[in-house]
């Protein structure tokens, strides 16, 4: 929408044209509450301002590195039609099930014969059935799965105290074990980061080592109430560890050598089960032992892991495969559940052929409407559901005994694959966080929230090289972030299940045994060999081939929107003696593929759209913030200016730009990467800024140059303060 400054015929004064932008941005403040993410009469709202501003012909969106869907999910949410494309296979399919497969299957009644039985007639509302129907066959599946291999997860007796009886685990703590490099010694030594089994006032339990010196065994103890519990055998940081029988260090090295040998074992430390008042921990017993080394599995992913030293920290101590981040109890749990999303798929098919859906045997994948497509799509959401539980039932789970926790951490409790030594192994079957049962149920709740009244379509594409498939989009998006994450390394630990569960839903998406790597935008220096020059070269002519697509298919109407949040972290000499000045290789490479592809950044301003806890925040380069660029094409006749002009109309406009980001409560973390916009603008709207020798300034060197005159500006501005304020101000 425009602002109403742009239309004085309507507007001709600032009060009426500040009248009007409060009226819009009391829709705005409506609209980005969460509990309004479905509210109707605030999305109609919207809808109606966005018909009325467009003359009743809104363009469609395109979000080229769509990642998980939430710009196509949010455009659609606000009745735009929503196009999405991404390299990873798991990015796109998650996008299509936001976006694309609920509007194909709209107020649609459920097939399965118990809601058919008991709503005969009834109105169904957008996703409502479908989500029915992923709570009906979701729960068959769980049902038939635990009739299969129950056997695998026996339930634990409760001692007196706890109330007697039998009680659902919810898990089995293991701690890792290699032989101890003591000749003398040789015992079966534990490897545990912590004894703690619950923190929470009043209920603290915890595991207590009894070490039998003559037969050279450790075996665990349970103790609650008062107490501390004793000193874990890991010394510091990495893997160094303490064997409690003779009290020898077993270094790094040596623990790595152990488990590339495949001598890492695993000894049951504790039990935790599901009591009458909440948590109870008990010893570990030798029969539920026994049980656990009993599982066969008939399949397991392969693969090998990445040997990505930044995000995948297991593979040098000897888990190298995919197979190896799981029990084999885990894989026997896991490949049930995923034979029964083909199993439930084949039931949906003949329930929605009952139901009166065309037999007409043209899958989902193929544009289909009928029986086969809508069992496609119920398999989608179940499919979900198992890597969900996948997330939860890896040897990388550990137990978090913070007090408001006791429960399982998933595997991906931030954005790498870590090394755990003490690791927790769930029950799926157990009503916990993370097992199957409230698994699906999320997935459901997801799928009934999701909206359904315009089209959406997801695509696998490389965004250096695609075909746009739509043109006179208005594109939104959020490109990779230099060197932060590669995903496609890290999205293999789904992909492996997904596409057993799925590859011939999606044979196309599913073609490769692993994810793309080659293409990935991503600027991580051990794909080249360790080169971090090729590496950066990779990165920006990849995304500057990236904004010359987007520039050939933007409407001429409307701006290119760039979110960003990453933050500039190096500082350097600038080369003249003036000392250090920030810069980022990130951003640098970023702005330098937008200036080259022909766009002028018009401007920046900070959206707080990123959780706190996101996983990418966590100890990351990442803002409290996403920096929205909003970019136009640069003009063929865009005049030329020297490094001391571009100084001096920087000194001219930026100390009105930062007023202007200051009454916006911009976060003064945010400041300096607000300012960037502005700062962009002036140096973008030219065709070159030249230097002193005649060449062409980089974008490097402007970004440094702003940094400069922001710091002289705020300075300034914080003159009359005095000595404290200034430092709180800082």
């Amino acid at each position: 929408m425009d602002d109403p400054s742009a239309h004085p015929d309507r507007f001709p004064t600032e009060e009426a044209q500040d009248a009007e932008r409060q009226r819009l941005f009391r829709i705005l403040e409506q609209l980005v509450k969460w509990e309004n993410s479905n509210n109707e009469h605030v999305l109609k709202l919207a809808r109606e301002e966005i018909l009325k501003s467009t003359d009743g012909n809104p363009p469609p969106v395109l979000d080229p590195f769509c990642g998980g869907g939430s710009i196509p999910l949010e455009a659609q949410r606000l009745g735009l039609e929503a196009h999405a494309s991404d390299l990873n296979p798991v990015a796109v399919l998650i996008t299509k099930a936001l976006i694309e497969i609920p509007p194909k299957f709209a107020n649609m009644a459920p097939v399965n014969p118990e809601d058919r039985a008991r709503s005969a007639g009834a109105a169904w509302k957008g996703a409502a059935g479908l989500a029915a129907d992923v709570r009906y066959y979701g729960q068959w599946m769980r049902d038939e799965a635990e009739r299969r291999i129950g056997h695998l997860y026996p339930k634990v007796k409760l001692p007196p105290e706890h109330g007697g009886g039998e009680a659902t685990v919810i898990a089995w703590l293991w701690a890792r074990t290699v032989t101890c490099p003591n000749p003398a010694c040789g015992a079966r030594m534990p490897l545990v980061r912590s004894f703690a089994l619950s923190t929470k006032k009043g209920q603290e339990a915890w595991v207590e080592p009894v070490v039998d010196h003559a037969s050279k065994t450790v075996r665990f103890d349970m103790r609650t109430g008062k107490g501390t519990p004793p000193e874990p055998p890991k010394i510091g940081r990495g893997a160094k560890f303490r064997c409690l029988v003779c009290g020898q260090i077993a270094e790094d090295q040596h623990i790595k050598e152990e488990g590339m040998a495949k001598r890492m074992g695993a000894q049951l430390m504790a039990i935790v089960a599901e009591g009458h008042r909440g948590r109870v921990f008990l010893p570990p017993s030798p029969e539920h032992e026994v049980i656990a080394a009993s599982a066969e599995p008939r399949w397991a992913p392969e693969g090998e892991l990445a040997d990505d030293p930044r995000n995948i920290w297991c593979v040098s101590y000897g888990l190298t495969t995919f197979a190896d981040l799981f029990t084999p109890r885990q894989l026997v749990a896991l490949t049930t559940f995923s034979d029964l999303v083909g199993e439930a798929r084949e039931r949906v098919r003949r329930d929605a052929v009952v139901a009166g859906l065309p037999d007409d045997g043209v899958p989902l994948a193929e544009g289909g409407r009928g029986a086969q497509a809508y069992a496609d799509a119920v398999a989608t959401y179940l499919a979900f559901a198992v890597d969900r539980v996948v997330d939860r039932h890896s040897t990388v789970c550990t137990w978090d005994s913070s007090p408001s926790k006791l429960q399982l951490r998933n595997t991906f409790s931030r954005q790498a694959i870590s090394m755990t030594w003490d690791f927790a192994e769930g029950n799926p079957f157990s009503t916990s966080s993370g097992t199957l049962a409230p698994s699906i149920e999320w997935v459901a709740r997801a799928v009934e929230d999701l909206p359904t009244a315009t089209h959406g379509t997801g695509l696998q594409g490389d965004a250096a090289r695609l075909a746009y498939h739509v043109c006179d989009v208005m594109i939104l998006t959020d490109p990779p972030y230099y060197d932060n994450i590669g995903y496609a390394d890290l999205s293999d630990f789904f992909y492996v299940w997904l596409r057993r569960v799925l590859s011939s839903v999606y044979p196309t998406l599913f073609s490769t045994l692993l994810t793309l790597k080659e293409p990935e935008l991503v600027a991580t220096p051990y794909r080249f060999g360790g080169d971090k020059r090729k590496a950066e070269a990779f990165f920006e002519q990849g995304l500057g081939r990236a904004f010359e697509r987007m520039r050939q298919a933007q409407h001429p109407a409307y701006p290119l929107t760039v979110f960003y949040a990453f933050k500039q972290a190096e500082t350097e000499g600038n080369g003249r003696g003036d000392g250090l000045v920030a810069a980022s290789t990130g951003w640098e490479t970023m702005l330098e593929g937008l200036i080259r592809a022909g766009f002028t950044i018009n401007g920046t301003w900070p959206m707080r759209s990123e959780l706190s806890n996101r996983m990418v925040a966590l100890g990351s380069n990442a803002l409290a913030s996403s920096i929205v660029l909003v970019c136009r094409p640069r003009p063929e006749d865009a005049p030329v200016t020297t490094r001391t002009d571009f100084i001096r109309a920087l000194r001219r406009e930026l100390p009105k730009a930062l007023r202007t980001l200051q009454h916006g409560n911009i976060a003064p973390v945010d400041l300096a990467q607000a300012a960037i916009g502005p700062g962009m603008a002036i140096f973008s709207r030219h065709s070159k800024v030249l230097e002193a020798s005649g060449e062409p300034m980089t974008v490097r060197t402007a970004l440094q140059l702003i940094n400069q005159v922001l710091d002289e500006v705020l300075a300034e501005q914080e003159g009359e303060f005095d000595a404290d304020t200034r430092w709180a101000v800082a």
